[in-house]
């Protein structure tokens, strides 16, 4: 089977990674791809913003299966075109895909739903969001309704820098398009976990749980990323945890959107916030996570591209997913002045002798292959991904290989994990 990869992220170098290892799988073609990529699949260029040129290399490219890494591709209908092609596809459709490309079309579904999440208000004008401040007591949680690359998110200490943080994205000053609809939330206190599921659009089997690092800074300070570091461990959510978000959260979300004429197929990934009322809905996501996916499939031993063929079609019920026991950590590596504005075109050097750490895989999120040489060619650059027996060691080895690699202005955190490796038991 030929199986073509949307995208080009670490995400989608570790779905690459995963589905070579598949013994049914003889090609992987990942467009548009990356440096890393590129070593072990074969790249083709496409603008994952232009729907007709992702169709055209589906159609002459004929793959057995397309994934559909990013958000973006999913928010054009890139599944629903495929399908109407006859060609097998992972992926949620466009209408599906609104729990990750309307904050606000998931926030009214959890409600219709009566799915735990914070309290809201959906503002669409300034008179509206005038109004809806005052119901808020500080700090208050300002999001962007559409997709932000995981930067459309701002924590207000007061009610006037909210206004203001709502009247940028409104504008189009903060993300530079402008919002039609801004998300009024308040704060949830807790953990944070990331629960990826695999959906036929009626039964859901969990994979690993993540905990994500989304802010630039040390202690989690600074502005939000896309993902600066994930762990992934045996005894993040207990079983009996575990289950009561798979029938409480999960199942509910794929059975309403099957209920409103949306079946959702793919991945359906739930933010959560485990606060002290129990299990609450931050958001939704519908694709593999970034970075998560990277520490995630590290742990995966079952075959991945058979997962996905039994969501397509329907078999979940009778699918098993197999893991590795133990722990998994994915470190990464951005540019200097990442998530503002960076510079790119630095060689990057020393991947070869952090691969020889045990347990190490690197995954590219922003690399350029130019001639002989791997550039660094976005802002998140590398995802040191390492799997261990435990969180400590399998955080030695990521940090250990990470100190082998170098480029211009490398940046990456020292304390991914620090909350599990910190909290008291």
């Amino acid at each position: 089977m030929k199986v073509l990869i949307l995208g080009s992220g670490g995400r989608e170098h570790a779905l690459a990674w995963a589905v070579k290892r598949s013994s049914r799988v003889t090609e992987v073609v990942c467009a548009p791809g990356n440096g890393g990529i590129a070593q072990i699949a074969r790249c083709i260029p496409v603008n994952l913003k232009d729907l007709d040129a992702m169709v055209r290399v589906a159609e002459a490219e004929q793959p057995g299966l397309t994934i559909v890494g990013p958000e973006l591709p999913l928010s054009l209908g890139i599944v629903d075109a495929l399908q109407e092609r006859g060609l097998r596809v992972f992926g949620p459709t466009r209408a599906a895909a609104m729990l990750e490309t309307s904050k606000g079309f998931a926030k009214r579904f959890l409600q219709r739903h009566n799915i735990l999440t914070a309290n809201y208000a959906l503002c669409a004008s300034a008179a509206e969001l005038e109004k809806a401040v005052e119901m808020f007591h500080p700090p208050i949680v300002v999001k962007a309704d559409g997709l932000a690359a995981g930067k459309g998110v701002i924590i207000c200490q007061s009610r006037n820098t909210a206004l203001e943080a709502a009247h940028g994205l409104f504008s189009g000053k903060l993300l530079g398009e402008p919002e039609q609809q801004v998300v009024l939330e308040e704060l949830l206190h807790g953990d944070e976990i990331s629960f990826m599921c695999l959906s036929d659009g009626k039964h859901v089997i969990p994979l690993a749980p993540a905990q994500d690092h989304k802010r630039i800074g040390e202690g989690d300070t600074g502005p939000n990323t896309g993902g600066m570091g994930v762990y992934s461990t045996d005894t993040m959510l207990e079983p009996g945890m575990k289950d009561w978000v798979l029938h409480h959260i999960a199942e509910p979300t794929v059975r309403g959107m099957a209920d409103e004429d949306a079946p959702f197929v793919g991945v359906l990934y739930i933010g959560l916030m485990m606060t002290a009322r129990g299990p609450q809905v931050l958001e939704f996501n519908a694709r593999f996570g970034d970075p998560e996916t990277q520490a995630v499939l590290l742990r995966l031993e079952s075959d991945l591209v058979e997962a996905l063929e039994a969501s397509i079609d329907g078999r979940l019920a009778e699918t098993e997913l197999r893991w590795t026991p133990g722990a998994s950590a994915c470190v990464v590596a951005s540019s200097s002045g990442y998530p503002g504005s960076y510079a790119t075109g630095f060689p990057i050097s020393g991947l070869g002798a952090a691969a020889q750490v045990p347990g190490v895989q690197i995954f590219h999120s922003g690399s350029a292959q130019v001639g002989n040489q791997l550039l660094t060619a976005g802002g998140r650059v590398l995802g040191v991904t390492a799997a261990a027996p435990s969180l400590e060691e399998a955080l030695a080895r990521a940090y250990e290989a990470m100190a082998e690699i170098h480029y211009e202005g490398i940046y990456y955190r020292h304390d991914i994990g620090h909350r599990s490796l910190t909290r008291k038991p």
